[in-house]
């Protein structure tokens, strides 16, 4: 199903999508964790980013195993991009539940001193794991494409240096 489109490997072209959305989520995620008044006005689109990169990680790894059977074995990148929805499930469960919380507070009147305080301190918790989250992720992303690019062009531009 995932093998080629248009003649062309499906892979190279879900990956890239992959690799410009996942980075957005997370340079979102950071950004928005640290201004907060950015969360309600860019929070959805954060959350979108982080939606579509997510749902396309799955396409990426069935179309890696489709190329895999043409062009061989990638060695590590397949095992790392198979562990990449691992960092993007949190990364949007928490961007999501970040900007969720905002609009609640946002649409919340200001009546009771002690709930605001609780929702402050789960507020805190969240943006400090969409912290981690969003490293972690962005980490991950990084050893995925290291791996990817050297499988891909690791033999050619190693000859092309000498």
């Amino acid at each position: 199903m995932f093998d080629t489109f248009n003649g062309l490997p499906v892979h190279p072209l879900v990956v890239h999508a992959v690799v410009v959305l996942l980075p957005l989520a997370i340079a979102g995620t950071l950004a928005i964790s640290f201004v907060p008044r950015w969360r309600l006005r860019y929070g959805p689109l954060v959350v979108a980013a982080a939606f579509f990169a997510t749902v396309l990680i799955p396409v990426a790894t069935s179309s890696g195993e489709s190329l895999e059977e043409k062009v061989g074995d990638p060695g590590e990148h397949a095992e790392l991009g198979d562990q990449l929805i691992w960092f993007a499930v949190p990364l949007l469960l928490f961007v999501a539940a970040l900007v969720w919380l905002e609009w609640r507070a946002s649409k919340r009147p200001e009546r009771s001193t002690e709930a605001p305080a609780r929702s402050r301190g789960l507020l805190k918790a969240v943006v400090a794991l969409s912290v981690v989250a969003s490293l972690a992720a962005g980490v991950q992303v990084f050893r995925v494409g290291d791996s990817g690019a050297r499988a891909a062009w690791g033999d050619s531009s190693s000859q092309a240096d000498r």
